[in-house]
């Protein structure tokens, strides 16, 4: 699948180039350009831990367009080599649930990641490290953020060690509490806190 040339065109916040994986561009999601490729992503099986497997077209577009209004809470569309691949979303740690659960520390950025589903090919070997790397780069050095939270569910053990592999650090396990506001809803979460400092991603 190739994206939209309105992605394809977009200016991204941050390009980089991986030798022997391609180029990688992150660009601001655009709820209704990108809604047909995000919304087969959430709709798949195996992004149950994201939350909107069940959600309809217009209710996808109705969250990212809400999130497009908020100064905290980014997302954007990972494209490599013109192929859309990936889910990223930033947020301030003190402006989202999570900060209420762990002591945070100026230079945090909270993150959320959903990689495109494998397609037929099957697991793509190196994808999840490639992405991974590109992303703490964006945050770490784009950003110029000293730490990354990441706040995946404990029961999702595959992205659990995903982190661990690429360098995180765990942290505690936490229970976010349930957010029930006019404009969003989640429901209560244990989540295994994991971070990934600016020393440990460039191997210091």
């Amino acid at each position: 699948m190739t994206t939209e040339p309105n992605a394809v065109a977009r200016e991204a916040v941050h390009e980089q180039v991986l030798d022997g994986f391609g180029t990688v561009r992150i660009l601001p999601l655009d709820p209704e350009a990108d809604l047909d490729v995000v919304h087969a992503w959430v709709s798949e099986e195996g992004a149950s831990f994201w939350g909107m497997n069940k959600m309809t077209r217009q209710q996808v577009a109705e969250i990212y367009a809400h999130m497009a209004t908020l100064d905290t809470h980014h997302a954007f569309l990972a494209v490599k080599d013109g192929e859309p691949v990936a889910l990223l979303q930033t947020y301030e740690p003190e402006a989202d649930r999570v900060g209420e659960c762990y002591a945070v520390e100026p230079g945090d950025m909270g993150v959320h990641v959903l990689l495109a589903p494998p397609g037929s090919a099957g697991p793509r070997a190196g994808w999840t490290s490639a992405l991974l790397t590109v992303f703490a780069s964006y945050v770490l050095t784009g950003l110029h953020r000293q730490r990354i939270v990441v706040d995946p569910d404990e029961r999702n053990e595959k992205a659990i060690a995903r982190f661990l592999r690429q360098g995180f650090e765990a942290g505690p396990v936490v229970v976010l509490p349930e957010v029930d506001l006019p404009d969003v809803y989640l429901p209560e979460k244990r989540a295994q806190l994991a971070f990934l400092t600016l020393r440990a991603a460039s191997g210091n």
